[in-house]
């Protein structure tokens, strides 16, 4: 029947399963109802709201982490989830509540409407949770605009600065090129495998398992081939992998900084694991295209973004460029899950490398961010490197921050982020994946000298003559920042607790 893959059987649609994304859904609706029913002097109270709503929907998917019905596929095939679906679902709201955290600071210098954001910023959330958990195309491309055009909005926030105008257009642009890409490659792979002349031909072609068995059998189909390669290079657009990083400058230097950061994390985050179960469960038997174009993906990111990040003065752009060098990393990882062997623990070890090394990501770069938005002025695009002169002296706890966050960023022991590139290079070496390892290791010590410089100017600079006036730091932020710096402290130490935990031991 055509479109059957739109329908969805009675017992299949488990809407009790996808609570956590009704509640962030819901929780939008109600920041618009108190801001419509309350008066205007109560809608001071819509962060805190906000902030305690995901607080809540975040301990109820820890402690029913493994009664989710991990393995059944849900809405005729829609929707399955994993433990690596839940994992995200957690990583989704920490980096949605931080970023929240870092409105506080940031809207509270402009003039513009803040309910708004919030909604936005919930709704962006719930969409990725269902991202990851998509097991059809269909559901994928609904959830990923759903995420895009979110993030129209929130990149442009600032409206009445030019630079912000500037990134919301460039983001519009490139943005709309990406999701071209990735819809034109979701054609061709569901035209081709509807070719009733080809083995295993099934108008379910927008289901990942139904594509999986045609590209089985059809494992040197010209127009698979080339729809392969259109959807990851939209991913990697997504991703900020180069070469189709060049919007990333910009876009993170206009953007508020509590949507950089969450562009920065959630965004890159949710692409890796879309693409990491893409390229595992679907497009394996074309192996012989995917593993040479993630390969030079990975290279070319760790390269280009690290030598790219060396003489950046503006450091919204160099936390940019310096994260497609980080998507690079992860790609290695993805690469890794593909050529997994069973002494190397299976293809669950190189997933959860890549697992670690985003939440190490999440904590060092939303302890930075953190402490951008205090340090920036009005203008939020301008935050130079000489404006963190002197840091040290004046705010001794941002500087702390700063420092840990810098140090995970660039893989210091006994830091977070250390952990990440140590399984994530332990990975890679397992899977016979020398030459991209060699690329990577001398990406980690390239970015020493770009993150060890910013730690100097804000340890060891002399204070400039001027600069903007810096934000208090309030209590919910300080609150944020000393968990953040805390997890970067101690992920080494209880990975292994965590490891176990995470896979239902």
């Amino acid at each position: 029947m055509p479109f059957s893959f739109l329908q969805a059987s009675p017992d299949s649609n488990h809407w009790g399963a996808l609570w956590p994304e009704l509640a962030v859904g819901c929780l939008a609706l109600l920041l618009l109802l108190i801001e419509i029913l309350l008066p205007r002097r109560a809608h001071k109270g819509i962060p805190a709201v906000a902030i305690l709503g995901q607080i809540a929907v975040l301990g109820g998917i820890l402690v029913h982490f493994h009664r989710a019905g991990f393995g059944h596929p849900i809405f005729n095939g829609l929707l399955l989830l994993t433990p690596l679906g839940q994992a995200m679902r957690v990583f989704f709201l920490v980096a949605s509540i931080l970023s929240c955290v870092l409105a506080r600071v940031s809207l509270a210098r402009q003039s513009v409407p803040r309910v708004e954001f919030y909604t936005i910023l919930l709704v962006v959330a719930g969409s990725m949770m269902l991202l990851v958990e998509s097991r059809s195309f269909v559901m994928l491309f609904v959830a990923l605009e759903t995420v895009t055009v979110g993030f129209y909005v929130l990149v442009g926030y600032f409206r009445r600065s030019a630079l912000t105008l500037e990134a919301g257009l460039k983001y519009l642009v490139t943005g709309a090129l990406g999701s071209s890409l990735l819809l034109f490659g979701i054609v061709l792979l569901y035209g081709v495998a509807g070719n009733p002349s080809l083995p295993s031909s099934t108008d379910h072609g927008m289901n990942y398992g139904s594509l999986a068995r045609f590209l089985e059998a059809n494992p040197h189909n010209f127009l698979a081939a080339v729809g392969i390669a259109l959807v990851i290079s939209g991913l990697a657009f997504k991703i900020g992998a180069f070469p189709f990083q060049f919007w990333i400058p910009d876009v993170y230097q206009g953007a508020p900084t509590p949507v950089t950061a969450f562009l920065a994390v959630a965004s890159k985050a949710a692409g890796v694991v879309v693409l990491l179960v893409l390229a595992g469960t679907v497009f394996g038997p074309y192996d012989w295209l995917v593993v040479p174009a993630i390969g030079l993906l990975a290279a070319g990111s760790i390269i280009f973004g690290n030598l790219a990040a060396l003489s950046q003065p503006n450091v919204k752009r160099l936390m940019g460029l310096s994260g497609v060098s980080h998507a690079g990393f992860l790609l290695i990882g993805v690469l890794a899950g593909l050529g997994a062997s069973p002494g190397a623990g299976g293809p669950l070890f190189p997933q959860g490398a890549v697992l670690v090394y985003l939440f190490a990501y999440l904590f060092a770069s939303y302890s930075v961010f953190g402490v951008m938005a205090h340090v920036a002025g009005p203008d939020d695009a301008d935050q130079q490197l000489e404006h963190y002169a002197g840091l040290a002296k004046d705010e001794p706890f941002l500087a702390g921050i700063l420092t840990i966050g810098l140090g995970s960023l660039a893989g210091i022991p006994p830091l977070a982020g250390f952990l990440g590139k140590f399984l994530v290079f332990m990975a890679a070496l397992h899977a016979g994946l020398y030459w991209p390892l060699a690329v990577a290791v001398a990406g980690v010590v390239v970015s020493i000298y770009y993150y060890f410089g910013w730690i100097r100017a804000a340890c060891f600079g002399n204070a400039p003559a001027s600069r903007p006036e810096r934000a208090a730091v309030g209590l919910t932020a300080r609150i944020a920042l000393l968990g953040l710096a805390a997890c970067s402290l101690l992920l080494v130490f209880v990975q292994g607790p965590l490891g176990r935990w995470l896979g239902g031991g």
